[in-house]
């Protein structure tokens, strides 16, 4: 692992999640802003984040293309609600054997934070709020293991963004999604 690369991944970790934080407060999830992606500085993740760490995409990715797997998202995904793929479970009389299961808002809310704090770190000056829907746009029909009500969610409110802006998407979701209300 290269030291300029750890400081660097350090940065773009630490970066990611102030943004985070700030979105979480600003939704009025105040634990999950202060928690959000704690794991990412464990030795498992940070680790391999440093040592496939570019600036640009997710280190996960780079890792997974270099040894086909990514031990880093391995112990990411399962240490951190507002990811999918900790919401799976075996599926009963259906026809698949894994599932989504639904997602509590606050943790839907907590991945709109994740989505555009990403794009914001990865996008730099290019980013806009049209940014985090067509990411998810591209990937959203992959996502078979994702209970269909998430997906709904999401991609109102990704939309909402898009359309509509972030001031009024971020107070929507603390507003009126967080307590349960229609989406529109």
């Amino acid at each position: 692992m290269k030291n300029n690369y750890a400081w660097q991944h350090f940065k773009t970790i630490t970066y990611h999640k102030c943004l985070v934080l700030h979105y979480c407060f600003r939704m009025g999830l105040y634990w999950q802003g202060i928690v959000h992606d704690l794991s990412k500085y464990s030795p498992t993740e940070f680790r391999e984040g440093a040592r496939y760490w570019q600036g640009t995409r997710s280190p996960n990715n780079a890792e997974r293309e270099a040894t086909g797997v990514s031990l880093a998202w391995l112990h990411h995904k399962g240490r951190n609600k507002h990811h999918f793929e900790y919401w799976i479970d075996y599926g009963i009389n259906c026809d698949t054997i894994i599932k989504g299961v639904p997602i509590p808002r606050k943790y839907v809310a907590e991945m709109v934070a994740d989505r555009i704090s990403a794009s914001r770190v990865y996008l730099g000056d290019g980013y806009n709020d049209c940014a985090p829907y067509e990411y998810w746009k591209k990937g959203r029909d992959r996502l078979w293991f994702v209970d269909d009500s998430v997906k709904n969610q999401l991609d109102q409110l990704l939309r909402m963004l898009a359309e509509k802006g972030e001031d009024v998407t971020v107070s929507y979701i603390r507003h009126t999604f967080l307590k349960g209300g229609q989406q529109e």
